[in-house]
């Protein structure tokens, strides 16, 4: 994306919904978030750092991360990454289960794409694939996303090494 998309998205009626932007994220909460919503597309890269290599990815001034509550509860959310001057990443963006089918997931980007622009960038960029949600890619193409390359991909799914490794952690 190489300029802000116009138009509005609002949030849809009766839709009780908070966006907070979160400093220090605990790392558990972190990993809740990343399990909760990515679970069913395999989104694992994160869940396998240990604490050290995480903290230094969470935390790092360039990222920024912002949670989605409906009704009181996490729903979502979504994680700038500044990877230079001139180009913000949306690096992780999702909804959990819950969330799905409420009319929000249109908000709810528009809301991570003007964060990315507030910074300041020349594009913003965002990777999806096909083990993404069916609606990512049609999505990030209504909001002014070009498609600019294509790769391959493989799944490593998590062990139940991997489940009891997290389950271990505070």
């Amino acid at each position: 994306m190489v300029k802000p998309p116009s138009g509005h998205h609002p949030l849809p009626v009766n839709v009780q919904a908070a966006l907070m932007r979160v400093r220090d994220i605990p790392l558990h909460f972190y990993r809740y978030l990343q399990y909760r919503i990515g679970r069913d597309y395999h989104w694992v890269y994160r869940l396998r750092m240990d604490d050290e290599t995480l903290s230094g990815v969470v935390h790092d001034p360039a990222t920024t991360i912002d949670v989605l509550y409906l009704d009181g509860a996490p729903a979502g959310f979504f994680e700038l990454k500044r990877e230079s001057e001139e180009v913000v990443d949306l690096a992780y963006f999702g909804l959990m289960k819950h969330a799905h089918g409420r009319g929000i997931g249109r908000w709810f980007l528009r809301q991570a794409i003007d964060s990315a622009w507030a910074l300041g960038p020349e594009r913003v960029t965002v990777n999806t694939c096909t083990l993404d949600h069916k609606a990512a890619l049609p999505l990030y193409q209504k909001m002014g996303f070009n498609p600019i390359g294509q790769t391959e991909t493989f799944i490593h799914p998590m062990t139940d090494a991997d489940h009891l490794r997290l389950a271990k952690l505070d």
